[in-house]
């Protein structure tokens, strides 16, 4: 008989360890996915913003050579990503096949002017710095004009800045929800071994020898809710991948490397610290009121 009853609650206690480490590794996984979204967000924005051009438009008549110095010149800049020489016949060529039919022959001579496509870095993406920038460049005696979309970038960054805001709002919220959840599983989980935590306290066991095995149990199950959650997010980016192609362009292994990490570390906190306090407050309880 007591055999039976020690196998019983065995099971039942296994069955309450799997139950909890499925419920971390979902709420976890809810986390990682916002940690992606939140990364292919930030990278969407920079590629959005890395291809906004500028283009400046060189003096007729200005020789190559000055005007491969001057692009140069600009690629030292610090907030250049890069630049592109586009000459008067690449120009032309690029119009005719636009047009699908040969402008230049029809005219008899070729009216465009050489330019440089210039790319800034992302944080400098921005109005400020593009003025700034053009002004200094204005000052060259090679440059005739530089032209870009004032429109487009303010819509962009306007844009970005409130995407950014809801999705900032809305990890908040999920991340609170995130710890309550788990926490609400733990205690549940610690309230079924309440009478076994009072039962070793009365046989003479001290509050950290009880502790010990529950936090290890914790952290345990903390570890193994954030690498399932890890290998359900990578099976979550390949079919993303499969059914979006272009999301490559986004994918950035460094940064999902750390929000895995991150991942498994808020599943140990947040499974060690839950643990640790629902132990201590049944430790603290007196005997009748566990029947409460």
């Amino acid at each position: 008989m007591e055999e039976f009853e020690a196998s019983a609650s065995s099971k039942k206690t296994k069955t309450i360890y799997i139950s909890n480490v499925i419920s971390i590794s979902l709420v976890l996984l809810m986390v990682g996915l916002l940690g992606l979204i939140l990364v292919h967000a930030k990278n969407l924005s920079n590629y959005v913003k890395e291809n906004i051009v500028l283009n400046i438009i060189v003096n007729d008549g200005a020789k190559e050579v000055d005007i491969i110095a001057l692009q140069k010149q600009i690629d030292a800049n610090p907030s250049v990503l890069k630049t592109q020489y586009v000459s008067k016949e690449l120009a032309a060529r690029n119009l005719t096949k636009d047009l699908g039919e040969d402008f230049v022959e029809f005219l008899g001579y070729n009216p465009l002017l050489s330019s440089i496509d210039v790319y800034m870095k992302a944080e400098y993406a921005n109005n400020a710095s593009i003025e700034s920038f053009s002004r200094q460049l204005q000052r060259n005696p090679l440059v005739k004009e530089v032209t870009y979309q004032k429109s487009l970038i303010d819509m962009v960054n306007q844009n970005i800045r409130i995407i950014g805001l809801i999705i900032l709002v809305f990890a908040t919220i999920l991340t609170v929800i995130a710890i309550a959840l788990i926490n609400n599983t733990i205690r549940l989980a610690i309230y079924s071994q309440r009478f076994l935590i009072k039962s070793m306290q009365f046989v003479g066991a001290t509050k950290s020898f009880i502790r010990r095995p529950f936090l290890t149990s914790g952290v345990l199950h903390g570890l193994i809710g954030g690498l399932i959650a890890i290998i359900l997010l990578l099976v979550t980016l390949y079919f993303a991948q499969q059914q979006v192609p272009e999301m490559v362009i986004l994918r950035n292994w460094t940064e999902f490397i750390i929000v895995f990490v991150a991942v498994i570390i808020i599943g140990i906190l947040i499974s060690g610290l839950s643990t640790y306090f629902a132990v201590r407050k049944y430790l603290r309880l007196k005997i009748y009121d566990l029947y409460r």
